[in-house]
């Protein structure tokens, strides 16, 4: 009779100990998705902030540009037009080297 009062006593004290474990685990859990969340957030907002941040700045260069271009027309011509011979220079190149890399 001991033995079977004991072993139920066993029983009682680990399905005690396993609830309690499963309460501690299901906070810490909590816990963590909270935290989370709250990461999540953060980035978030701070993507947000910093995407407005970039679409003012290109703005105030598309307004600035704007500008010197209607107070520098020729200038900004014949600024515009090196730039695109660079870029077709540049572009002729690399084809250049690609071509010969085949061969």
């Amino acid at each position: 009779m001991k033995s079977l009062r004991a072993a139920s006593s066993y029983e009682d004290e680990a399905r005690s100990a396993t609830a309690q474990a499963l309460e501690s685990t299901k906070e810490f859990a909590n816990q963590a998705l909270e935290k989370a969340g709250e990461r999540v957030r953060d980035l978030r907002y701070g993507v947000k902030d910093l995407a407005n941040k970039g679409v003012n700045s290109m703005g105030e260069y598309a307004h600035a540009t704007t500008r010197y271009v209607a107070e520098q027309p020729v200038k900004s011509a014949l600024i515009a037009a090196a730039v695109g011979a660079a870029v077709a220079a540049l572009v002729l190149a690399m084809r250049r080297n690609s071509s010969k890399r085949y061969y």
